[in-house]
């Protein structure tokens, strides 16, 4: 048995939401000795480039989770054209939705239908369409962003449990994207329904949208917020952040024409054109 598979394995019997709680908590503590501790360590272990931080100085952020969602400084990360990569990190996998399934890795898919919650309806409206996964690791940049311009029409927690989003995880568990805890947001665009998922994983203590705040952990059911009054975010603006690394899962109802450079696991930042939806 494979190392890899051994790690997806042993994270069944883990109690993903425990152990997300207390990591949490860490992660909060303004205690000057230990946040800092943690920061310092944190930035040597995965080699942050501070450079690209509005804030350059570690040990002025209050609390771990302020420097893991640290902003980064004007024009850090210019836009490019067409379909915007809404987060650094991994472009897991991308491509086109055949008959209601996208792909995780290699040997798994998962349903549409799936990971929105249960919502057939909303499902089909992605019928034909293209998707792409990013994977952001602990080094990256935390905060997400619209891969285009969009209104939000309707925001879904969806429970679930915590595994890990790395590719040793989802080479090996399963419908992960579609099982663990994350949330759905439905998105208008010029180019015709959008839906951005932000999917949670092991130790990310919570999800924040700049409409709602802190949005996870929620109670144990599917929750849906319709919203009447329109939030309007412009192409490249701030949607979200993740407290601690995951992984966004973007959907659109046409088909995209990717750029032909990328290949799946390449690595892409915020803003880099993906390519063009038709």
């Amino acid at each position: 048995m494979s190392l890899a598979k051994l790690f997806a394995l042993i994270q069944y019997p883990i109690p993903h939401h425990l152990l997300s709680r207390l990591v949490g908590q860490f992660a909060e503590c303004r205690q000057p000795w230990l946040k800092n501790a943690l920061i310092r360590a944190f930035i040597k272990r995965f080699k942050v480039d501070m450079r690209e931080a509005l804030e350059p100085d570690p040990t002025a952020y209050a609390t771990f989770n302020d420097f893991f969602t640290r902003a980064l400084k004007p024009n850090a990360r210019p836009l490019g054209d067409g379909l915007l990569c809404p987060a650094d990190g991994t472009l897991s996998q991308f491509g086109a939705i055949e008959a209601d399934r996208l792909l995780q890795a290699k040997g798994h898919r998962f349903s549409m239908e799936d990971l929105l919650g249960g919502d057939a309806k909303a499902a089909r409206r992605y019928t034909g369409g293209s998707y792409a996964n990013v994977y952001l690791s602990p080094k990256d940049y935390h905060r997400v962003h619209m891969p285009l311009a969009g209104t939000l029409t309707e925001m879904v927690y969806v429970p679930g449990r915590l595994f890990s989003v790395n590719s040793a995880t989802t080479d090996h568990v399963p419908n992960l994207f579609a099982r663990n805890e994350r949330l759905v947001c439905h998105f208008d665009t010029e180019q015709g329904p959008m839906v951005v998922v932000l999917v949670g994983a092991m130790i990310v203590a919570a999800i924040e949208t700049v409409w709602a705040g802190q949005i996870t952990p929620l109670s144990g059911q599917v929750q849906r917020v319709r919203f009447d009054n329109p939030v309007r975010l412009e192409r490249g603006e701030e949607m979200g952040r993740f407290k601690l690394g995951s992984t966004v899962v973007m959907a659109f109802a046409g088909k995209v024409d990717f750029d032909e450079a990328l290949a799946p696991r390449a690595t892409v930042t915020m803003g880099q054109s993906l390519g063009v939806v038709r």
